[in-house]
Protein backbone atom coordinates (compact mmCIF):
# COMPACT_ATOMS: atom_id res chain seq x y z
CA UNK A 1 0.00 0.00 0.00
CA UNK A 2 1.63 3.28 -1.08
CA UNK A 3 2.31 5.94 1.77
CA UNK A 4 0.63 8.37 0.06
CA UNK A 5 -2.66 6.77 -0.60
CA UNK A 6 -2.76 5.65 2.89
CA UNK A 7 -2.07 9.13 4.18
CA UNK A 8 -4.90 10.41 2.07
CA UNK A 9 -7.40 8.32 3.54
CA UNK A 10 -6.07 8.11 7.04
CA UNK A 11 -6.58 12.12 7.16
CA UNK A 12 -10.44 11.53 6.01
CA UNK A 13 -11.04 8.79 8.34
CA UNK A 14 -9.92 10.48 11.34
CA UNK A 15 -12.21 13.14 10.45
CA UNK A 16 -15.02 10.87 11.24
CA UNK A 17 -15.89 9.94 14.22
CA UNK A 18 -17.10 6.38 13.41
CA UNK A 19 -13.98 5.87 11.94
CA UNK A 20 -11.73 7.65 14.28
CA UNK A 21 -12.89 4.78 16.93
CA UNK A 22 -12.01 1.73 14.92
CA UNK A 23 -9.05 3.32 13.62
CA UNK A 24 -7.63 3.76 17.15
CA UNK A 25 -8.86 0.52 18.23
CA UNK A 26 -7.33 -1.58 15.07
CA UNK A 27 -3.99 0.49 15.14
CA UNK A 28 -3.82 1.01 19.32
CA UNK A 29 -0.09 0.62 18.95
CA UNK A 30 1.19 2.78 16.43
CA UNK A 31 -1.08 5.37 17.57
CA UNK A 32 0.48 5.14 21.01
CA UNK A 33 3.56 5.02 19.59
CA UNK A 34 2.77 8.37 17.69
CA UNK A 35 0.93 10.02 20.25
CA UNK A 36 3.98 9.48 23.54
CA UNK A 37 6.85 11.23 20.09
CA UNK A 38 4.39 13.91 19.40
CA UNK A 39 3.50 14.79 22.86
CA UNK A 40 7.00 15.05 24.01
CA UNK A 41 7.98 16.97 20.67
CA UNK A 42 5.34 19.36 20.90
CA UNK A 43 5.69 19.91 24.61
CA UNK A 44 9.46 20.34 24.26
CA UNK A 45 9.46 23.54 22.05
CA UNK A 46 6.23 25.08 23.09
CA UNK A 47 8.01 25.18 26.37
CA UNK A 48 10.99 26.28 24.35
CA UNK A 49 9.33 28.99 22.93
CA UNK A 50 7.51 30.21 25.82
CA UNK A 51 10.50 30.69 27.67
CA UNK A 52 12.11 32.79 24.70
CA UNK A 53 8.71 35.16 24.32
CA UNK A 54 8.85 35.88 28.27
CA UNK A 55 12.38 37.02 28.01
CA UNK A 56 12.10 38.92 24.94
CA UNK A 57 8.70 40.61 26.91
CA UNK A 58 10.87 40.96 30.40
CA UNK A 59 13.99 42.75 28.51
CA UNK A 60 11.17 45.02 26.92
CA UNK A 61 10.01 46.08 29.86
CA UNK A 62 6.45 44.40 29.82
CA UNK A 63 7.10 42.70 33.28
CA UNK A 64 7.59 46.09 35.15
CA UNK A 65 4.84 47.64 33.43
CA UNK A 66 2.43 45.18 33.87
CA UNK A 67 3.37 45.27 38.21
CA UNK A 68 3.41 48.86 37.93
CA UNK A 69 -0.03 48.47 36.23
CA UNK A 70 -1.42 46.26 38.42
CA UNK A 71 -0.09 47.45 41.89
CA UNK A 72 -1.94 50.86 41.54
CA UNK A 73 -5.78 48.91 40.33
CA UNK A 74 -5.35 47.08 43.99
CA UNK A 75 -3.95 50.16 45.98
CA UNK A 76 -7.26 51.69 44.78
CA UNK A 77 -9.60 49.20 45.15
CA UNK A 78 -8.10 48.22 48.51
CA UNK A 79 -8.03 51.74 49.73
CA UNK A 80 -11.89 51.93 48.65
CA UNK A 81 -12.47 49.12 50.57
CA UNK A 82 -10.46 50.51 53.43
CA UNK A 83 -8.04 47.79 53.22
CA UNK A 84 -4.23 47.63 54.06
CA UNK A 85 -2.20 48.69 50.73
CA UNK A 86 0.75 47.29 51.92
CA UNK A 87 2.06 44.14 53.37
CA UNK A 88 2.66 40.24 52.85
CA UNK A 89 -0.92 39.58 51.85
CA UNK A 90 -0.71 42.27 49.50
CA UNK A 91 2.12 42.02 48.27
CA UNK A 92 1.29 37.97 47.56
CA UNK A 93 -2.14 39.07 45.71
CA UNK A 94 -0.05 41.49 43.38
CA UNK A 95 2.32 38.95 42.55
CA UNK A 96 0.26 36.02 41.90
CA UNK A 97 -2.30 38.37 39.84
CA UNK A 98 0.70 39.87 37.66
CA UNK A 99 2.56 36.18 37.14
CA UNK A 100 -1.59 35.18 35.66
CA UNK A 101 -1.11 38.28 33.56
CA UNK A 102 2.69 37.63 32.33
CA UNK A 103 2.03 34.14 31.41
CA UNK A 104 -1.52 34.98 29.21
CA UNK A 105 0.76 37.78 27.64
CA UNK A 106 3.14 35.20 26.95
CA UNK A 107 0.63 32.60 25.61
CA UNK A 108 -0.58 35.15 23.25
CA UNK A 109 2.81 36.30 21.79
CA UNK A 110 3.99 32.27 21.17
CA UNK A 111 0.85 31.77 19.71
CA UNK A 112 1.29 34.20 17.13
CA UNK A 113 4.78 33.66 16.44
CA UNK A 114 6.13 31.72 13.29
CA UNK A 115 7.96 28.91 15.07
CA UNK A 116 4.48 28.00 17.33
CA UNK A 117 2.77 27.33 13.98
CA UNK A 118 5.63 25.59 12.53
CA UNK A 119 5.47 23.28 16.25
CA UNK A 120 1.36 23.17 16.45
CA UNK A 121 0.77 20.60 13.89
CA UNK A 122 -2.24 18.41 14.29
CA UNK A 123 -1.78 15.12 15.54
CA UNK A 124 -3.44 13.02 12.87
CA UNK A 125 -0.96 15.15 10.31
CA UNK A 126 1.87 14.07 12.57
CA UNK A 127 1.22 10.39 12.66
CA UNK A 128 0.62 10.30 8.92
CA UNK A 129 4.08 11.71 8.29
CA UNK A 130 5.66 9.13 10.64
CA UNK A 131 4.70 6.95 7.48
CA UNK A 132 7.50 8.50 5.34
CA UNK A 133 9.76 7.05 7.63
CA UNK A 134 10.56 3.31 6.19
CA UNK A 135 11.13 1.80 9.57
CA UNK A 136 8.00 3.08 11.42
CA UNK A 137 6.14 1.83 7.75
CA UNK A 138 8.14 -1.31 8.00
CA UNK A 139 6.72 -2.03 11.66
CA UNK A 140 3.32 -0.30 11.27
CA UNK A 141 2.59 -4.17 8.92
CA UNK A 142 1.87 -5.53 12.54
CA UNK A 143 -1.62 -3.57 12.31
CA UNK A 144 -1.98 -5.54 9.36
CA UNK A 145 -5.96 -5.08 10.31
CA UNK A 146 -6.01 -0.97 9.93
CA UNK A 147 -4.58 -1.58 6.62
CA UNK A 148 -7.58 -3.53 5.77
CA UNK A 149 -9.85 -1.17 7.23
CA UNK A 150 -8.32 1.65 5.32
CA UNK A 151 -9.16 -0.35 1.85
CA UNK A 152 -12.65 -0.98 3.24
CA UNK A 153 -12.90 2.94 3.78
CA UNK A 154 -10.88 3.44 0.18
CA UNK A 155 -14.32 1.60 -1.40
CA UNK A 156 -17.34 3.80 -1.71
CA UNK A 157 -19.67 0.73 -1.94
CA UNK A 158 -17.68 -1.30 0.92
CA UNK A 159 -17.66 1.51 3.04
CA UNK A 160 -21.01 2.04 2.91
CA UNK A 161 -22.12 -1.57 3.71
CA UNK A 162 -19.65 -1.29 6.31
CA UNK A 163 -21.85 1.68 8.02
CA UNK A 164 -25.03 -0.25 7.38
CA UNK A 165 -23.62 -3.03 9.02
CA UNK A 166 -22.76 -1.07 12.14
CA UNK A 167 -25.95 0.33 12.51
CA UNK A 168 -27.73 -2.93 12.18
CA UNK A 169 -25.58 -4.01 15.10
CA UNK A 170 -26.68 -1.42 17.65
CA UNK A 171 -30.46 -1.74 16.05
CA UNK A 172 -29.76 -5.90 17.32
CA UNK A 173 -28.64 -4.36 20.75
CA UNK A 174 -31.22 -2.04 21.59
CA UNK A 175 -34.03 -4.39 20.16
CA UNK A 176 -32.50 -7.00 22.43
CA UNK A 177 -32.41 -4.87 25.48
CA UNK A 178 -35.96 -3.18 25.03
CA UNK A 179 -37.41 -6.76 24.54
CA UNK A 180 -35.62 -8.24 27.44
CA UNK A 181 -36.29 -5.32 29.56
CA UNK A 182 -40.34 -5.77 28.92
CA UNK A 183 -40.02 -9.59 29.29
CA UNK A 184 -37.93 -9.89 32.66
CA UNK A 185 -40.47 -7.62 34.27
CA UNK A 186 -43.79 -9.16 32.82
CA UNK A 187 -46.05 -10.24 35.02
CA UNK A 188 -46.99 -13.75 33.28
CA UNK A 189 -43.99 -16.21 35.31
CA UNK A 190 -42.51 -18.31 32.78
CA UNK A 191 -42.58 -21.16 34.88
CA UNK A 192 -46.14 -21.58 36.23
CA UNK A 193 -46.78 -21.07 33.06
CA UNK A 194 -45.13 -24.54 31.49
CA UNK A 195 -45.56 -26.26 34.87
CA UNK A 196 -48.79 -25.42 35.83
CA UNK A 197 -51.06 -23.44 38.47
CA UNK A 198 -50.66 -26.37 40.86
CA UNK A 199 -46.73 -26.65 40.92
CA UNK A 200 -45.38 -26.28 44.60
CA UNK A 201 -42.38 -23.51 44.96
CA UNK A 202 -39.77 -26.03 44.92
CA UNK A 203 -40.54 -26.80 41.54
CA UNK A 204 -40.64 -23.39 40.48
CA UNK A 205 -37.77 -22.61 42.14
CA UNK A 206 -35.98 -25.44 40.33
CA UNK A 207 -37.33 -24.12 37.18
CA UNK A 208 -35.97 -20.88 37.75
CA UNK A 209 -32.59 -21.88 38.79
CA UNK A 210 -31.93 -24.03 35.24
CA UNK A 211 -32.89 -21.44 33.37
CA UNK A 212 -31.38 -19.28 35.27
CA UNK A 213 -34.05 -16.79 35.65
CA UNK A 214 -33.27 -16.12 39.36
CA UNK A 215 -30.25 -14.32 38.55
CA UNK A 216 -30.27 -10.65 38.77
CA UNK A 217 -31.39 -8.78 35.64
CA UNK A 218 -27.80 -7.52 34.75
CA UNK A 219 -26.50 -10.99 34.61
CA UNK A 220 -29.36 -12.34 32.92
CA UNK A 221 -28.92 -9.58 30.16
CA UNK A 222 -24.91 -10.02 29.71
CA UNK A 223 -25.62 -13.55 29.36
CA UNK A 224 -28.08 -13.09 26.29
CA UNK A 225 -25.81 -10.66 24.45
CA UNK A 226 -22.78 -13.05 24.98
CA UNK A 227 -25.42 -16.28 23.24
CA UNK A 228 -25.66 -13.63 20.38
CA UNK A 229 -22.19 -12.82 19.75
CA UNK A 230 -21.38 -16.68 20.08
CA UNK A 231 -24.56 -17.96 17.87
CA UNK A 232 -25.65 -19.89 21.18
CA UNK A 233 -29.37 -19.11 21.45
CA UNK A 234 -30.10 -22.06 23.83
CA UNK A 235 -32.53 -23.93 24.33
CA UNK A 236 -36.26 -23.32 24.64
CA UNK A 237 -38.35 -23.73 27.94
CA UNK A 238 -40.42 -26.13 26.55
CA UNK A 239 -39.18 -29.19 25.05
CA UNK A 240 -35.73 -28.18 25.39
CA UNK A 241 -35.63 -27.77 21.66
CA UNK A 242 -32.71 -25.57 19.99
CA UNK A 243 -33.42 -22.55 18.78
CA UNK A 244 -31.46 -21.48 16.47
CA UNK A 245 -31.84 -24.77 14.82
CA UNK A 246 -35.49 -24.37 15.07
CA UNK A 247 -35.91 -21.04 13.46
CA UNK A 248 -33.42 -22.31 10.70
CA UNK A 249 -35.83 -25.20 9.76
CA UNK A 250 -38.30 -22.62 9.70
CA UNK A 251 -36.80 -20.28 7.77
CA UNK A 252 -37.03 -21.81 4.30
CA UNK A 253 -40.10 -22.16 4.39
CA UNK A 254 -41.20 -18.30 4.73
CA UNK A 255 -38.76 -17.37 2.74
CA UNK A 256 -40.58 -19.44 0.15
CA UNK A 257 -44.19 -18.31 0.49
CA UNK A 258 -42.70 -14.64 0.98
CA UNK A 259 -40.18 -14.95 -2.18
CA UNK A 260 -43.20 -15.97 -4.35
CA UNK A 261 -45.87 -13.71 -3.00
CA UNK A 262 -43.93 -10.85 -3.64
CA UNK A 263 -43.11 -12.49 -6.94
CA UNK A 264 -46.71 -12.64 -8.19
CA UNK A 265 -47.64 -9.38 -6.64
CA UNK A 266 -45.13 -6.98 -8.12
CA UNK A 267 -45.46 -8.68 -11.91
CA UNK A 268 -49.00 -7.85 -11.46
CA UNK A 269 -48.73 -3.99 -9.30
CA UNK A 270 -45.97 -2.65 -11.33
CA UNK A 271 -47.68 -3.21 -14.68
CA UNK A 272 -50.85 -2.16 -13.37
CA UNK A 273 -49.79 0.81 -11.83
CA UNK A 274 -47.83 1.63 -15.16
CA UNK A 275 -51.18 1.88 -16.77
CA UNK A 276 -52.94 3.64 -14.14
CA UNK A 277 -50.28 6.32 -14.58
CA UNK A 278 -50.52 6.75 -18.02
CA UNK A 279 -54.76 6.80 -18.35
CA UNK A 280 -54.97 8.76 -15.43
CA UNK A 281 -58.74 9.31 -14.62
CA UNK A 282 -59.50 7.20 -17.35
CA UNK A 283 -62.53 3.97 -16.26
CA UNK A 284 -59.27 1.75 -15.85
CA UNK A 285 -57.93 3.96 -13.23
CA UNK A 286 -60.87 4.23 -11.33
CA UNK A 287 -61.22 0.54 -11.10
CA UNK A 288 -57.72 -0.15 -10.45
CA UNK A 289 -58.00 2.19 -7.42
CA UNK A 290 -60.76 0.80 -6.13
CA UNK A 291 -59.59 -2.40 -6.33
CA UNK A 292 -56.69 -1.68 -4.57
CA UNK A 293 -58.33 0.23 -1.87
CA UNK A 294 -60.12 -3.32 -1.17
CA UNK A 295 -56.93 -4.58 -1.19
CA UNK A 296 -55.44 -2.40 1.58
CA UNK A 297 -58.52 -2.83 3.48
CA UNK A 298 -59.39 -6.56 3.67
CA UNK A 299 -58.12 -8.06 6.45
CA UNK A 300 -55.77 -11.29 5.97
CA UNK A 301 -57.10 -14.11 7.75
CA UNK A 302 -60.95 -13.32 6.45
CA UNK A 303 -59.35 -13.39 2.66
CA UNK A 304 -57.75 -16.49 3.28
CA UNK A 305 -60.54 -18.22 5.29
CA UNK A 306 -62.79 -17.32 2.15
CA UNK A 307 -60.40 -19.01 -0.35
CA UNK A 308 -60.04 -21.96 1.97
CA UNK A 309 -63.67 -21.96 2.00
CA UNK A 310 -64.41 -21.87 -1.66
CA UNK A 311 -61.44 -23.81 -3.05
CA UNK A 312 -60.74 -26.07 -0.74
CA UNK A 313 -63.92 -27.41 1.55
CA UNK A 314 -66.54 -26.58 -1.30
CA UNK A 315 -64.90 -27.25 -4.79
CA UNK A 316 -61.94 -29.05 -3.74
CA UNK A 317 -59.59 -27.84 -6.17
CA UNK A 318 -56.83 -27.05 -3.83
CA UNK A 319 -55.41 -28.41 -1.14
CA UNK A 320 -55.98 -25.69 2.56
CA UNK A 321 -53.23 -27.11 4.48
CA UNK A 322 -49.79 -25.66 2.55
CA UNK A 323 -47.36 -29.43 2.19
CA UNK A 324 -43.78 -28.26 1.11
CA UNK A 325 -44.00 -30.67 -1.77
CA UNK A 326 -46.99 -30.01 -3.08
CA UNK A 327 -46.25 -26.65 -5.00
CA UNK A 328 -50.17 -25.39 -5.12
CA UNK A 329 -50.63 -25.31 -1.73
CA UNK A 330 -48.09 -22.24 -2.17
CA UNK A 331 -50.89 -20.49 -4.74
CA UNK A 332 -53.68 -19.81 -1.63
CA UNK A 333 -51.07 -18.32 0.54
CA UNK A 334 -49.59 -16.20 -1.70
CA UNK A 335 -52.62 -15.06 -2.85
CA UNK A 336 -53.29 -13.57 0.46
CA UNK A 337 -49.94 -12.31 0.86
CA UNK A 338 -49.95 -10.46 -2.58
CA UNK A 339 -52.90 -9.38 -2.44
CA UNK A 340 -52.10 -6.37 0.28
CA UNK A 341 -48.35 -6.08 -1.19
CA UNK A 342 -49.91 -5.65 -4.40
CA UNK A 343 -52.54 -2.37 -4.15
CA UNK A 344 -49.45 -1.11 -1.71
CA UNK A 345 -46.93 -1.36 -4.71
CA UNK A 346 -49.14 -0.42 -7.60
CA UNK A 347 -50.57 2.51 -5.54
CA UNK A 348 -47.24 3.80 -5.13
CA UNK A 349 -45.94 3.54 -8.77
CA UNK A 350 -48.83 4.86 -9.87
CA UNK A 351 -48.61 8.18 -7.99
CA UNK A 352 -44.56 7.81 -8.75
CA UNK A 353 -44.92 7.93 -12.50
CA UNK A 354 -47.40 10.68 -12.22
CA UNK A 355 -44.93 12.84 -10.27
CA UNK A 356 -42.41 12.12 -12.89
CA UNK A 357 -44.40 12.21 -16.15
CA UNK A 358 -45.25 15.96 -15.32
CA UNK A 359 -41.38 16.51 -15.46
CA UNK A 360 -39.30 18.92 -17.74
CA UNK A 361 -36.97 16.21 -19.03
CA UNK A 362 -40.43 13.89 -19.82
CA UNK A 363 -41.57 16.94 -21.82
CA UNK A 364 -38.11 17.21 -23.88
CA UNK A 365 -37.92 13.63 -24.61
CA UNK A 366 -41.13 14.05 -26.37
CA UNK A 367 -39.89 16.52 -28.01
CA UNK A 368 -37.14 14.95 -29.73
CA UNK A 369 -39.60 12.40 -30.86
CA UNK A 370 -39.00 9.37 -28.94
CA UNK A 371 -41.38 6.96 -28.87
CA UNK A 372 -44.03 6.70 -25.93
CA UNK A 373 -43.09 3.17 -24.44
CA UNK A 374 -38.96 3.72 -24.19
CA UNK A 375 -40.70 7.67 -22.49
CA UNK A 376 -42.60 5.15 -20.20
CA UNK A 377 -40.44 2.58 -19.58
CA UNK A 378 -36.77 4.18 -19.54
CA UNK A 379 -37.25 7.77 -18.04
CA UNK A 380 -40.89 7.97 -16.28
CA UNK A 381 -40.41 4.03 -14.46
CA UNK A 382 -36.49 4.46 -13.69
CA UNK A 383 -36.50 7.42 -12.37
CA UNK A 384 -40.19 6.69 -10.39
CA UNK A 385 -38.28 3.43 -9.07
CA UNK A 386 -36.61 4.64 -5.71
CA UNK A 387 -40.48 4.76 -3.93
CA UNK A 388 -41.18 1.82 -5.69
CA UNK A 389 -38.03 -0.01 -4.10
CA UNK A 390 -38.71 1.19 -0.40
CA UNK A 391 -41.87 0.00 -0.05
CA UNK A 392 -41.20 -3.71 -1.96
CA UNK A 393 -38.32 -3.75 0.48
CA UNK A 394 -40.06 -2.92 3.59
CA UNK A 395 -43.07 -5.29 2.89
CA UNK A 396 -40.54 -7.95 1.82
CA UNK A 397 -38.53 -7.53 5.26
CA UNK A 398 -42.01 -7.61 7.17
CA UNK A 399 -43.14 -10.82 5.52
CA UNK A 400 -39.85 -12.47 5.94
CA UNK A 401 -40.28 -11.34 9.78
CA UNK A 402 -43.19 -14.14 9.68
CA UNK A 403 -46.37 -13.28 8.58
CA UNK A 404 -48.00 -15.21 11.67
CA UNK A 405 -51.97 -14.57 10.17
CA UNK A 406 -51.54 -16.14 7.29
CA UNK A 407 -49.25 -18.97 8.85
CA UNK A 408 -51.86 -20.01 11.21
CA UNK A 409 -54.81 -19.48 8.42
CA UNK A 410 -53.04 -22.37 6.17
CA UNK A 411 -50.94 -24.42 9.05
CA UNK A 412 -47.87 -23.39 7.57
CA UNK A 413 -45.05 -23.81 10.06
CA UNK A 414 -42.82 -20.77 9.57
CA UNK A 415 -41.57 -18.30 12.17
CA UNK A 416 -44.16 -15.96 12.28
CA UNK A 417 -46.46 -18.31 13.69
CA UNK A 418 -43.64 -19.99 15.79
CA UNK A 419 -42.80 -16.60 17.99
CA UNK A 420 -46.34 -16.02 18.59
CA UNK A 421 -47.35 -18.83 19.91
CA UNK A 422 -44.12 -18.85 21.78
CA UNK A 423 -44.69 -15.46 23.31
CA UNK A 424 -47.94 -15.97 25.55
CA UNK A 425 -46.21 -18.58 27.91
CA UNK A 426 -43.42 -16.65 27.47
CA UNK A 427 -40.70 -19.10 26.00
CA UNK A 428 -38.20 -16.12 26.49
CA UNK A 429 -35.19 -17.59 24.46
CA UNK A 430 -37.47 -18.12 21.58
CA UNK A 431 -39.38 -14.18 21.91
CA UNK A 432 -35.73 -13.36 22.17
CA UNK A 433 -34.15 -14.95 19.39
CA UNK A 434 -36.94 -14.53 17.09
CA UNK A 435 -36.68 -10.68 17.74
CA UNK A 436 -33.13 -10.69 16.84
CA UNK A 437 -34.07 -12.62 13.89
CA UNK A 438 -36.68 -9.80 12.89
CA UNK A 439 -34.10 -6.69 13.22
CA UNK A 440 -31.80 -8.73 11.21
CA UNK A 441 -33.70 -9.33 8.04
CA UNK A 442 -35.58 -6.12 8.26
CA UNK A 443 -31.92 -4.39 8.28
CA UNK A 444 -30.36 -7.06 5.87
CA UNK A 445 -33.23 -6.50 3.91
CA UNK A 446 -33.27 -2.84 3.80
CA UNK A 447 -28.84 -2.39 3.07
CA UNK A 448 -30.19 -4.53 -0.21
CA UNK A 449 -32.40 -1.93 -0.60
CA UNK A 450 -29.69 0.85 -0.21
CA UNK A 451 -27.18 -0.65 -2.34
CA UNK A 452 -30.21 -1.17 -5.05
CA UNK A 453 -30.54 2.91 -5.10
CA UNK A 454 -27.19 3.29 -6.33
CA UNK A 455 -27.59 1.61 -9.43
CA UNK A 456 -31.42 2.99 -9.86
CA UNK A 457 -30.24 6.04 -9.35
CA UNK A 458 -26.61 8.06 -10.82
CA UNK A 459 -27.28 10.83 -8.18
CA UNK A 460 -27.74 8.64 -4.83
CA UNK A 461 -24.44 6.52 -6.76
CA UNK A 462 -21.99 9.73 -7.19
CA UNK A 463 -23.25 11.04 -3.72
CA UNK A 464 -22.08 7.36 -1.72
CA UNK A 465 -18.73 7.97 -3.66
CA UNK A 466 -18.10 11.16 -2.48
CA UNK A 467 -18.88 11.45 1.45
Amino acid sequence: MESGFLKKNLLKMYSLALYRFFLVILGFPLFAFAFVKYTLQYKGKFSRNKDEAARRLRDAGEYSRLETEIRGQLERKNSFFNKAVSGDKFDAELKKIVKERFDELTDLEVSGSAAYSESRTSFISFFCGLFDNKVFLACSVICVLMYVFVLVFANPYVKHIFERLVMMFFVIFGVTILVFTILHFSPMDPAKNILGMYAVPEQVEEFNRVYGLDRPYHEQLLDTFKNILTFNLGKSFVGSEDVLGAIMRRFPVTLTVTFWSLLIAVAIAIPAGIFSSIKQYSVFDYVFMLFALLGLSIPNFWLGYMLVLNFSINSHWLNAVYDVNNWTTLIMPCIVLGTGLSASVARMTRSSMLEVIKSDYIVTARAKGLSQPKIILRHVLGNAMIPIVTVVGLQFGGMLGGAAVTEKVFNISGIGSYIVDKQFIPDIPIVLAGTVYVAVIVSVVNLFVDILYAFLDPRIKSKIKSY
